[in-house]
């Protein structure tokens, strides 16, 4: 026991042993290891590694001259241009927090996340003045200091006022001076939660754990050097799953995409060798529609990143037969991204195509660097069997969960009860030890005092041919108390009708899961790809279908 003492208290940190983690160690690396390698293209632009370091450093200094310090809040709504892959650097090299708000969110919304983050500046595209210039006027308190971001590629733009990001940035000499964070623990961005159940949630994240993170997934995904890594999803969600500090500790190369277009995305692919790219499924779905149309094979190996609560096997299949390797990963704003993955074990690509799906999209087991995943009881905190079918609530533990939610103690007590970050998603723990989600607490049907899973239902009717995209939600019924109702996308062309979609459901499924009703529409999808099922509920309590 002295001998453990003596360990422990004799030797202490210095600046020889111990540096704070932070993501900004990465930059400065790249740009010394690599300078002169491509770090980021969008259009014609090419920026090196070198280059991306100095307008970082810029950034930050311009940031100072604008009078911000550490714990400031800085906000950007900005789509993936190099801008937006700069803040991810210069906000936090001030010690500032970052703020990237969702481009898809109304005024409302914006109006609450800037005065809710006390934002002191804004870097906006014109693309999305009108909504910050109604959000701007609806606020109460003082208004951040706006700075436009002009892109030439979009033709004749509107801005608020007269502060361009790019003529201030070449004014400012490079801050070569700034410091890592003094505590590793100091917040580096804030990330707002959707809100369709009222004010949105700011999740507050640190160096340490968007450090941590990114190097995850390096270790994830096997990541080597010379990775090209395409901007499919969007850099404000979850900041852009830590890739944009990932790219930096490998020195790979970002290229950026204003929006997402499944054809131009092929053509990029193909011109700058994409290796790599993350999306939602529908994403994927897009990008294999766009190439089985195209009918032009892409010659070299692209991995892809799938998330969602669960994959449809149907995107598994297809992105495989046009020779893309998804990896499904699992996690929440609140967990800086991915916080579990499907991890392929020895064999798995000897099984039957449909035994491959199954197992490849299941959520899985921890992130490299996560301390833990289990699936517990939400109520007694005991774990579930590890026997694929009793379900509890997912849970996490470790260095890659939030820090709590801004100025929001209830909340955070609440994700926190029992030493646990509560998920809210269901799932179960498969004999393998791999997790498989079920469903969002709130996504369950009640029908008759039986469970039904929304995702369970999904899954059935997006093996038909004909559908594209599916959403499940519930509908109020007076016998039942709720019976599932299905809102469907159908493929270009199809005529399938709704007796026959049942149909096909009951032959799958039990009676009671099938869905009592289809609506054929186009469903609407957050700019991460994600289907709002909070709309399709809203538009059954309007417009109940008869």
């Amino acid at each position: 026991m002295s001998d453990i003492c003596h360990f422990n208290d004799t030797l202490e940190k210095n600046a020889a042993n111990y540096v704070p983690l932070s993501p900004l160690s990465f930059i400065k690396r790249a740009a010394a290891v690599y300078p002169d390698r491509t770090a980021l293209i969008y259009n014609n632009t090419h920026y090196s590694w070198q280059q991306t370091y100095s307008r970082c450093c810029r950034l930050a200094s311009m940031l100072k001259q604008f009078g911000i310090t550490r714990g400031d809040t800085v906000a950007v709504m900005l789509p993936n241009v190099p801008a937006m892959y700069e803040v991810n650097f210069g906000v936090p090299m001030l010690g500032a927090v970052l703020n990237a708000i969702n481009t898809r969110l109304d005024t409302e919304a914006v109006a609450f996340i800037l005065e809710h983050s006390r934002s002191r500046l804004l870097l906006v595209d014109p693309e999305y003045v009108d909504v910050v210039e109604k959000a701007l006027a609806r606020l109460k308190g003082p208004a951040p200091i706006v700075i436009n971001v002009s892109d030439p590629s979009q033709g004749e733009e509107r801005l608020i006022g007269d502060l361009e990001y790019e003529a201030l940035l070449a004014e400012q000499p490079a801050m070569d001076d700034w410091q890592l964070p003094p505590d590793e623990w100091d917040a580096i961005a804030l990330g707002y939660t959707s809100g369709t159940t009222g004010n949105p949630k700011g999740v507050v994240t640190h160096h340490r754990g968007a450090y941590l993170n990114a190097v995850s997934n390096v270790l994830s995904w096997t990541l080597p050097q010379g990775v090209v890594y395409l901007w499919t999803l969007p850099m404000f969600h979850c900041n852009g799953w830590c890739f944009p500090w990932t790219l930096a500790a490998i020195g790979g190369t970002n290229v950026c995409l204003r929006r997402v277009d499944p054809k131009v995305i092929l053509d990029l692919i193909k011109q700058h060798k994409v290796s790599h790219y993350c999306g939602a499924p529908i994403v994927h779905s897009m990008i294999a529609d766009a190439a089985e149309s195209a009918q032009e094979p892409i010659h070299h190996k692209v991995s892809g990143l799938i998330a969602g609560a669960a994959p449809p096997a149907s995107v598994l299949e297809r992105m495989d037969k046009i020779g893309f390797e998804l990896t499904h990963v699992y996690g929440l704003t609140e967990t800086y991204g991915p916080a579990t993955v499907c991890a392929k074990q020895d064999g798995w690509d000897q099984r039957p195509p449909e035994e491959r799906v199954r197992l490849n999209g299941r959520q899985g087991v921890t992130y490299p660097l996560q301390e833990g995943i289990t699936v517990l009881d939400p109520v007694t905190l005991k774990p579930v069997p590890a026997d694929g079918e009793t379900i509890g609530e997912i849970m996490f533990r470790g260095n890659i969960v939030m820090k709590g939610y801004l100025r929001n103690e209830t909340a955070t007590n609440e994700a926190f009860a029992g030493g646990w970050f509560h998920s809210g998603d269901l799932g179960v723990i498969e004999p393998d030890g791999y997790i498989k989600i079920r469903d969002r607490l709130k996504d369950v049907i009640i029908s008759g005092g039986e469970n039904i899973s929304s995702m369970e239902v999904e899954e059935i009717i997006l093996r038909h041919k004909d559908v594209q995209h599916v959403a499940v939600v519930a509908m109020a019924d007076e016998k039942w108390g709720e019976v599932p109702v299905a809102f469907v996308q159908l493929r270009p062309g199809s005529e399938l009708k709704e007796d026959e979609l049942i149909h096909f459901c009951r032959e799958n499924i039990s009676r009671f899961k099938a869905p009592k009703k289809i609506i054929f529409t186009e469903l609407p999808t957050t700019s991460t790809g994600k289907i709002q099922k909070f709309m399709l509920r809203k538009q059954l309590e309007t417009e109940p279908p008869t």
